[in-house]
């Protein structure tokens, strides 16, 4: 279980953070929570699908490989793309509350932790002031809580045009093996050409059509996905 503390500049006042990426940093992960806004950034790196979640509801994220625990954007010099997830930047910290105040709180079992020393970005200045890299932490959940209350609007949206489908993705590697992703969904590209001017409309005006094409662009990314496994299975 994590253990989440409010931070503050009284206890964490020599608190450091390991900004390096790399699975020992919990880095091998096969995707990540995205939104709406993000996906002009990340749609030229990652392939961009909804997965379902416990409750029925779909949520983006970015993938980074085709199994559990698989990122072939880790290799011996960190995480091999420009882009970064802001989900991913965001580690270990994350948003708690406070009643109705949003509170900034850190994992304190984070293999990123440091308490001291010179390794990793202080998180506090000397005489308790916030650091710089503290400052695009604040900045980064900001956008991720307010990405997150954007994608339920987005979401409901294609659900209610029914533009979500699941898909099947099979692999062929050079090595002769066969893989198969199952489990995400895409928007049907077929069914949005369908949509009366109407309901297009109405997906512009809430700002929804831009990232459903940036979504439908990153499915073209699989190329690149696939090639990263296959250069993995060469070494």
């Amino acid at each position: 279980m994590a253990n989440h503390a409010i931070l503050n500049n009284v206890e964490h006042k020599h608190l450091r953070i390991v900004t390096a990426r790399g699975a020992q940093y919990g880095d091998a992960v096969m995707s990540a929570l995205t939104f709406p806004a993000e996906f002009r950034e990340l749609q030229g790196t990652y392939p961009i699908v909804f997965s379902r979640t416990d409750d029925g509801d779909y949520t983006p994220c970015a993938l980074f490989g085709f199994e559990a625990g698989e990122n072939l954007f880790l290799g011996p010099d960190g995480w091999d793309a420009h882009a970064i997830p802001l989900s991913i930047e965001r580690q270990p910290f994350l948003i708690g509350r406070g009643g109705d105040e949003l509170q900034v709180h850190v994992d304190m079992d984070s293999p990123r932790i440091r308490q001291g020393g010179i390794e990793g970005e202080p998180v506090f200045l000397t005489y308790g002031g916030t650091s710089e890299y503290l400052e695009r932490i604040t900045s980064v959940l900001r956008a991720i809580h307010e990405g997150i209350e954007a994608t339920r609007g987005f979401v409901a949206a294609l659900r209610e045009l029914d533009l979500l489908e699941s898909f099947v993705l099979d692999v062929e590697l050079d090595d002769g093996s066969q893989h198969r992703l199952v489990g995400f969904h895409t928007i049907n590209e077929e069914r949005l050409r369908e949509l009366p001017g109407e309901k297009l409309e109405r997906l512009q005006r809430h700002g929804y059509l831009q990232p459903i094409y940036m979504q439908m662009a990153s499915l073209s990314q699989f190329r690149g996905l696939i090639e990263r496994r296959n250069h993995a299975a060469r070494r």
